[in-house]
């Protein structure tokens, strides 16, 4: 049995079309399956985890990254669910869709449908982020990337940017333009087991996959099957930085700048006690640190 989660925000028309050609290929392929219709933020968590609980161990998702990530955040606080167990598969109804733009699924729906019925399960690893707000433990699962600095205020702004442009990629590039002349640094320790950096950090990207922003490289290294992240970081850069860094972003070479500090580890932690606000899979988190972020390794499974 198959739960089918499905957030119908963007292009009814659209998923009209994706849905009936959907029910016809698993009508034909003899697919049990239930549909459910996300209403609002947060909804899919709420789905999935009542899915997992109830014995469901198969999810076809069609959303967006934070769909995806809303999804994993149930899966994973359910209770006395072995993750391992389950499997996921995507259709990408999103703005960025850069966790399906790893795996090769792009809006084409047929070629995903595709996808979800020959493609192979294969185990993928989770990010988890523990933190603090209004004083109590909190814990974020995320799929892609988690962010902070002036990661966090280009999502910020594109959130901002949808509601008079529209939902599409193009929008994390003009959210750039607009939040990187006015972003200030923030004071922090970044920390591994071998590594400690302090300063004024103007950015961090710490990810599973390659792609954040609707396509931007960030870390073109990260593969979601290793048991590692790949992060990189800005100290506060000057004006001519930040213009060689623009151009960088899309082709995989911004970590070859000399103010691009790379990591490869599978925990970071980032001390400051202070109001840091994140961003994971393009959610918005309003938190303080200090964090302790970790890779859970080979932790569910995916067809690519």
């Amino acid at each position: 049995m198959w739960g089918i989660i499905i957030n119908p925000k963007s292009g009814k028309k659209a998923l009209r079309k994706q849905l009936n050609y959907l029910s016809r290929i698993l009508a034909e392929r003899q697919i049990a399956h239930e549909q459910y219709f996300t209403k609002y933020a947060g909804h899919a968590t709420e789905i999935a985890r009542e899915l997992v609980e109830s014995g469901i161990r198969k999810i076809l998702i069609l959303g967006g990254d934070g769909t995806f990530s809303e999804i994993i955040n149930g899966i994973f606080s359910a209770k006395n669910v072995d993750t391992q167990e389950i499997t996921l598969a995507l259709i990408p109804r999103g703005t960025g869709n850069d966790w399906g733009r790893f795996w090769n699924l792009t809006r084409n729906y047929k070629d995903s449908i595709h996808v979800f019925l020959e493609g192979k399960r294969q185990m993928i690893d989770v990010g988890v982020a523990e933190y603090y707000r209004n004083r109590e433990l909190q814990r974020h699962y995320f799929i892609n990337s988690i962010g902070f600095g002036l990661d966090h205020r280009v999502v910020h702004e594109t959130h901002r940017l949808k509601y008079y442009l529209g939902s599409h990629a193009g929008l994390y590039f003009w959210a750039l333009l607009k939040a990187v002349f006015t972003f200030r640094s923030q004071t922090m320790t970044i920390q591994t087991a071998e590594n400690e950096y302090t300063g004024p950090i103007f950015t961090i990207n710490i990810g599973n996959g390659p792609y954040s922003g609707g396509g931007m490289k960030q870390n073109p290294a990260a593969i979601p099957t290793d048991g590692f992240f790949d992060a990189m970081f800005v100290f506060k850069p000057s004006f001519k930085d930040v213009l060689k860094a623009i151009p960088l972003l899309f082709n995989g070479k911004l970590t070859q700048l000399p103010i691009v500090k790379t990591l490869h580890t599978p925990r970071i932690d980032i001390l400051t006690d202070d109001y840091l606000p994140f961003e994971a899979d393009g959610i918005e988190e309003h938190a303080q640190g200090p964090y302790s972020i970790r890779v859970l390794p080979l932790a569910v499974g995916m067809i690519g």
